[in-house]
């Protein structure tokens, strides 16, 4: 399991390694401007891609990185707590994105279910590994 879990916060560390790309790419020339719907530089040039000056995207990298790690230790319990986390963020960002900015970023939604995953697979392995104990 760790290294299922350490493949998805590498895919993690990936899309929000790519979302910050486009954070700093010039207004209008994101590759990912696939239509009204589905624009990622609309969404990281918004307000809501910085938390008091940190772009968000850089929050993600930290985040996978350090849920990376933990997998690697097998601190499946605390990377439950660390995933929930992570996933209430990416509910609130995936909010912030249909229902304010009506613009969808695809490495945010790539994210948002790489977060998902991973808390469901923790969530399972942590009642496994209590239910043997």
């Amino acid at each position: 399991m760790k290294y299922v879990l350490l493949v998805l916060a590498l895919i993690g560390i990936t899309a929000s390694s790519l979302a910050l790309r486009e954070k700093y790419r010039p207004y209008g020339e994101s590759p990912c401007d696939i239509n009204e719907r589905w624009d990622c530089g609309i969404v990281n040039h918004s307000p809501y891609a910085m938390i008091h000056g940190v772009p968000v995207a850089v929050i993600g990298i930290a985040g996978y990185l350090v849920l990376g790690i933990l997998s690697l230790k097998r601190a499946y319990r605390l990377m439950l707590v660390g995933a929930l986390a992570g996933l209430a963020f990416s509910l609130h960002l995936a909010h912030i994105e249909n229902h304010v900015l009506g613009v969808w970023c695809i490495y945010c939604a790539i994210s948002l279910g790489t977060i998902s995953l991973i808390t469901l697979l923790l969530l399972g392995t942590v009642i496994v590994q209590a239910r043997r104990t």
